[in-house]
């Protein structure tokens, strides 16, 4: 991914001549300038450099006037002449890269060359949150402006939610294939260790199931319990009942910014796992490794059920006159009674959920 010298660096002896050699072939060329020229030049090349303080510049593409230019505006080098003569006299250590470099404070010529030719480009991140929808995921993308060129399409769930290292112009068509082969690898992986019997005919269903455990809890302790609610449910044939799926459903994907509603609730579509046993036909996010983890390796539990428990978890049951304790329990948290106290509220889930849904009263 990054440059290397075309050759081995000339022992120490070797390299110090060249460098003498430079400077005073630099300080020849510009002499036709006349003697100001001539000083300016040896001055670049032995003095340190006009940055006052270490300095993340972009170089940018174009040739050697371009780089040039675009050093002297930032005050990296004094005298764009000196620096092209520079380069071309030292042409056989390789080319100037276009790229995002640091340059120390007080870096003479030499050290400048050096950097453009040899040092590690600054590394950028590119983080993908987990349970973000392809719909966000492609807003993020080209909200990034040091990432070039088109989004490619992608699928909702291929890409798994990481951090990436690019380089400042790498594209976004590099960051959706590299996130891509890594969702592939993780769920490989995850598949091929995943306990036995579990009602899920391929990898491919286990995401599906990780995207749901992804927007339904927050708490990463609970992904293991909440992944092994619904194998329970689909083990029995009973319908999932998940909000996120009739939200994804109500947006495509993009946020939602209103409860879930009881027409959303009796709409007749794929994703409405009200109306619909089994899982919906494709992710509604991108899980992350940990739901994936907690999809193929679930908690063994007996329970059926779970509702918000008013500290951004959930409680859970295992008959429904139980859930219905804790229903009652969590209405009350939101009316702010429980007892008279006021109750804190959950913070915000990834999809709006209604207090009457199915993640809050009807699972």
């Amino acid at each position: 991914m990054f440059d290397a010298p075309s050759s081995p660096p000339p022992p120490p002896v070797r390299r110090r001549l060249r460098w003498r050699f430079v400077a005073l072939a630099l300080l020849l060329v510009l002499l036709a300038g006349g003697s100001a020229g001539a000083l300016i030049a040896w001055r670049a090349w032995t003095s340190p450099g006009p940055l006052a303080e270490p300095a993340q510049i972009v170089v940018p593409r174009g040739g050697m006037e371009r780089i040039a230019a675009t050093l002297a505006e930032r005050g990296v080098i004094r005298d764009a002449r000196a620096f092209a003569a520079a380069a071309w006299l030292t042409r056989g250590d390789g080319p100037l890269r276009a790229a995002e470099f640091i340059f120390p404070a007080a870096a003479p010529l030499r050290e400048v060359l050096r950097i453009l030719r040899q040092e590690r480009p600054v590394q950028r991140r590119f983080t993908i949150p987990e349970g973000l929808t392809a719909h966000q995921i492609r807003a993020l993308l080209e909200r990034t402006e040091s990432l070039t060129g088109d989004i490619p399409d992608f699928n909702e769930g291929e890409l798994l939610p990481e951090t990436y290292a690019y380089e400042w112009g790498e594209t976004r068509g590099a960051i959706v294939r590299r996130a891509d082969t890594a969702m592939e690898r993780a769920l490989a992986e995850a598949w091929a260790g995943r306990a036995p019997d579990l009602p899920l005919a391929n990898a491919r269903e286990a995401l599906v199931l990780a995207s749901i455990v992804e927007r339904e809890t927050g708490k990463p302790e609970e992904r293991a319990r909440v992944a092994g609610v619904f194998i329970n449910r689909l083990r029995r044939g009973m319908p999932l009942q998940s909000d996120p799926t009739v939200a994804y459903a109500a947006t495509g994907g993009a946020p939602m910014d209103r409860p879930i509603s009881r027409a959303d609730l009796d709409r007749d579509n794929p994703f409405n796992t009200y109306r619909n046993r089994g899982l919906p036909p494709a992710p509604i996010a991108s899980p992350g490794r940990a739901s994936i983890a907690a999809v193929v390796r679930p908690e063994a539990t007996e329970f059926l059920y779970f509702v918000a428990d008013g500290t951004g978890g959930h409680a859970f049951a295992r008959t429904l006159e139980e859930h219905n304790r804790n229903v009652a329990r969590w209405r009350e948290i939101e009316r702010g009674g429980s007892g008279g106290a006021s109750a804190p509220a959950p913070p915000p889930a990834p999809a709006a959920r209604s207090p009457s849904g199915p993640s809050n009263g009807r699972r």
